[in-house]
């Protein structure tokens, strides 16, 4: 399939590009050009986007697909901290009434969320002890079916048995084994928790797994004060250093939240060559601080961005990462427009180590979105970071493509019944809060 997208602009690596647009043969982009200098011989396809913007799709890179059911839930229980979020709200609520059921809807509705924000890559931790095993290819199976990038991973812990643990590994470990390395658009890496639900042998045993797949293996990281205050109860040390110790920490480590790291551990990330997730939304719902993801871009680690499964509205994730910073250092220059719109998307794409997504170039997967320029006020080389983070939403995402491929055009979802989806979404939640 060839496709030639002719726009009124295209979002290069140099920046705002007039007049410009894009050649799609099969899976890859193999002319970004001037429009009246694209190549359309052969097209099977010529699309006039005079009025949009292509850009390079986004990358969601923490994501809780199930999150969705605990949308404007209410329960009798009240949390205080971190710990009762999920001692008292999000395990016994949420995580442990997770079935296959809930897994494909969720799976279903959050594609359709993913598509309308123009995400194009998101990855997906799966937290339901009692959906396993099998529920990573039932996940697989929906995302392939909305035609969505993914990497998968179930959150293996030793929370509620040590045979629960180790067929959480097991979920990891055979669906890698079954889907990495053959060019699919969904595969797995390995995932844990946090060191509060999983000892040295456990964590040991998930990280020589990723090793022996080559693959990378994520965790939760001091999401809150809660996890290092119990690693220094524990272990006499912050929870960096106790991973340390492991020999844990390696550049196949992706890590999210990373909220409260001491310089000490942010040396050991940055040294390790771990890559790091910042979810600004989430964090602030949980009371679990603000990152000091300034201090980790400075310091050169690599932080791609994460919506946490809690508000999917990808620009309002760019806008909380845009903002917060800036309101908690009392510094209007902290987390300019352009460098939340790269975490969003080439360094995105560089923290799942997939130079080929994120950016429109030759080589790169085709992989892309148009926005439309319908706004108030002009878009040019100068504003164009700030207008696309902070005045653009899912409305304005006109076209999605991904690996060459359109799911979304003139604002209409191609690959799923979103009003069928909604339905059995609704349908789902309504028998999930029944709380039976």
């Amino acid at each position: 399939m060839v496709t030639v997208i002719k726009g009124a602009s295209v979002m290069s690596e140099e920046g705002l590009k007039k007049d410009w647009g894009v050649r799609v043969e099969g899976d890859l982009i193999v002319q970004v050009a001037p429009n009246a200098e694209l190549n359309t011989d052969g097209a099977d396809k010529v699309i006039d986007a005079g009025n949009r913007m292509i850009a390079p799709g986004f990358v969601n890179g923490h994501n809780h697909m199930y999150g969705v059911l605990s949308h404007g839930i209410t329960t009798e229980s009240l949390v205080t901290e971190f710990s009762s979020f999920l001692d008292d709200f999000w395990w016994p609520y949420v995580e442990d009434r997770i079935d296959h059921e809930m897994v494909e809807k969720t799976t279903r509705w959050a594609c359709v969320e993913a598509i309308d924000s123009g995400v194009t890559t998101f990855v997906d931790i799966l937290e339901g002890p009692n959906s396993i095993p099998g529920a990573l290819e039932l996940e697989k199976k929906v995302i392939e079916e909305a035609g969505v990038r993914a990497v998968l991973t179930f959150e293996a812990c030793q929370r509620q048995s040590e045979e629960n643990a180790q067929l959480g590994l097991k979920e990891n470990y055979d669906f890698c084994k079954n889907n990495n390395n053959r060019g699919s658009l969904v595969e797995g890496i390995m995932s844990i928790h946090t060191l509060f639900t999983g000892d040295e042998t456990f964590v040991m045993q998930a990280k020589g797994m990723a090793d022996e797949l080559g693959t990378d293996i994520h965790m939760h990281m001091n999401e809150s004060v809660y996890e290092p205050n119990w690693c220094l109860e524990r272990y006499g040390k912050r929870t960096m250093e106790v991973y340390n110790d492991f020999g844990f920490p390696a550049e196949n480590v992706l890590a999210s939240q990373a909220v409260q790291l001491s310089e000490t551990e942010m040396d050991l990330v940055k040294k390790s060559g771990m890559r790091l997730v910042h979810m600004p939304l989430s964090n602030c719902e949980v009371g679990g601080g603000v990152a000091p993801i300034p201090e980790y871009l400075d310091s050169g680690i690599t932080v791609g961005i994460g919506s946490d499964g809690y508000v999917n509205n990808f620009f309002e994730v760019m806008r909380g990462a845009f903002l917060i910073h800036k309101a908690y250092k009392q510094d209007p220059q902290v987390m300019p427009a352009e460098e939340v719109y790269k975490m969003a998307t080439s360094m995105g794409a560089d923290a799942l180590k997939r130079s080929d997504l994120g950016r429109l170039k030759v080589g790169a997967k085709a992989d892309l979105i148009t926005i439309d320029l319908d706004t108030p006020t002009p878009i040019n080389e100068m504003n164009v970071y700030d207008q696309l983070v902070l005045f653009r939403n899912p409305n304005n995402v006109s076209e999605v493509m991904i690996d060459g491929k359109l799911v979304k055009e003139n604002h209409r979802i191609l690959t799923i019944d979103v009003e069928k989806a909604r339905e059995e979404m609704r349908a789902a939640a309504n028998k999930f809060w029944k709380l039976s």
